[in-house]
């Protein structure tokens, strides 16, 4: 079942079509095999419905040493209408794999414009965010918290 019983498409259907695309995105700009780390935010907009075309697209804001962040929007129209609606956003990162499973180095990414550029520094706040988030985790088990 991929949707309840008022015509909402499940968010977990959803998230199945970001994670795909956001893999599409990390392979095209590592040209290797990648996995999804994790994944930052999924923020619903707007409901899709059972009939409605969805079109995810998918772009890499940022890339580190192995690591990518795609960021995916997600659009539902309504075929009928011509009506189209941002249903959702998400943020994912993928990790670029050597041919033994192993983290694998991936080519920069130079912003050519500045909506490229203001994706680029915004990610690096969301990575500054969970690496931030990670060790206070970290800390407070050390602390016996």
């Amino acid at each position: 079942m991929d949707a309840n019983t008022v015509g909402n498409v499940h968010g977990g259907v959803i998230l199945r079509l970001c994670d795909e695309a956001a893999g599409l995105a990390a392979v095209r700009h590592s040209r290797g095999r990648v996995v999804t780390a994790g994944m930052d935010r999924m923020t619903f907009v707007c409901p899709v419905y059972i009939g409605q075309l969805v079109t995810c697209r998918a772009m890499v804001n940022a890339a580190w040493r192995t690591s990518v962040e795609v960021g995916v929007r997600v659009e539902a129209e309504d075929v009928r209408t011509g009506d189209v609606r941002h249903a959702c956003t998400a943020y994912l990162t993928m990790v670029a794999l050597d041919r033994d499973g192993r983290p694998a180095p991936v080519p920069p990414l130079e912003p050519q414009t500045p909506e490229e550029t203001r994706r680029q520094r915004e990610a690096q706040v969301r990575r500054d965010n969970r690496l931030s988030e990670r060790e206070s985790i970290r800390a407070s088990r050390d602390d016996g918290g």
